[in-house]
């Protein structure tokens, strides 16, 4: 019993420490997802015949589009679809042409543990537990 009770608090945090792991990897997959599909979306739109190259201009039409696949998995969001992973907003997506025939979409995302943001330190500053979590998708142009 008294093993036990020494053994158990380790293996609880060891427990919480794989499924917080477990959910970081479930949503830096679903990050890598919609930045294919963006990337898809954008390829498949941004490619100026006229021109010869990729035309995305910044700000316009195509890009909000783009930024909305990436957050919601839809172009437009009338019906207020919730974003692929909690708290990802269209300010979290990049959309550039790369070069004169690619199409790069970027998702960076901060990845918060249910625990909190931090781990309280003994001595000194607070230990953060928040990670960066970028995904970044280059496709060329149809």
């Amino acid at each position: 019993m008294v093993e036990f009770a020494i053994a158990l608090p380790l293996l609880v945090l060891l427990l919480l420490g794989i499924a917080e792991f477990g959910r970081m990897l479930y949503q830096y997959n679903s990050l890598l997802q919609a930045s294919r599909d963006a990337g898809r979306f954008a390829a498949g739109q941004a490619w100026n015949a006229t021109l010869g190259k990729v035309d995305l201009p910044s700000g316009g039409a195509l890009e909000t589009q783009t930024k909305n696949v990436a957050v919601y998995g839809v172009p437009a969001n009338p019906n207020g679809y919730p974003s692929v992973v909690p708290g990802l907003t269209a300010a979290d997506v990049q959309v550039s042409a790369q070069g004169t025939d690619h199409v790069r979409v970027s998702i960076s995302y901060i990845f918060q543990p249910v625990i909190g943001t931090g781990l309280p330190a003994l001595i000194g500053d607070a230990i953060p537990m928040n990670f960066p979590l970028v995904a970044t998708t280059i496709m060329r142009a149809l």
